[in-house]
């Protein structure tokens, strides 16, 4: 896990976990915070042993803790936040001593976390698309009732 150290210590990954934290200090719905960063990665960790898909936790991690990184941008810029997040994920991963082949799978995981079609792929992709949705506490949630996602994407009963 020494990479992910790597990544929670590198200056931009930091930078921009900041800026979404203010950018969210008001946010009733969920927020986009190091507590959702660990859910993901330890959902997607815990569905990766489970269905013995072979992916390397740090891969895992990585990518989970570099989905949502670029939601600043998305919020200031308009830029879609798998776009930002990609963006900004590829200099921290290089920085942190991940191959290409790595950086490659990590990256078209955080471009694909939003595609609905990698609900059920058995990659990185489809790994962290799950836990980022399943991630999420619909069923104890205020702001529930509020919510723009559809009924049927909301987590309103424990599955896992």
């Amino acid at each position: 896990m020494d990479r992910i150290n790597r990544i929670c210590a590198h200056p931009r990954w930091k930078e921009s976990v900041e800026k979404i934290r203010v950018l969210e200090q008001d946010r009733i719905f969920c927020r986009h915070d190091i507590t959702h960063f660990f859910d993901v990665a330890r959902i997607a960790y815990i569905e990766n042993l489970e269905k013995g898909l072979g992916i390397p936790k740090e891969e895992i991690y990585a990518a989970a803790f570099l989905h949502d990184i670029g939601r600043h941008l998305q919020y200031t810029q308009g830029v879609p936040h798998e776009q930002a997040s990609a963006m900004e994920a590829e200099g921290i991963l290089n920085d942190c001593g991940f191959s290409k082949e790595e950086q490659n799978t990590i990256l078209n995981a955080i471009l694909q976390h939003r595609t609905r079609d990698m609900g059920q792929a058995g990659d990185l992709a489809g790994l962290i698309y799950r836990a980022d949705k399943a991630s999420r506490a619909c069923l104890f949630c205020d702001a529930c009732r509020e919510c723009n996602w559809s009924e049927d994407k909301k987590n309103l009963t424990l599955t896992r």
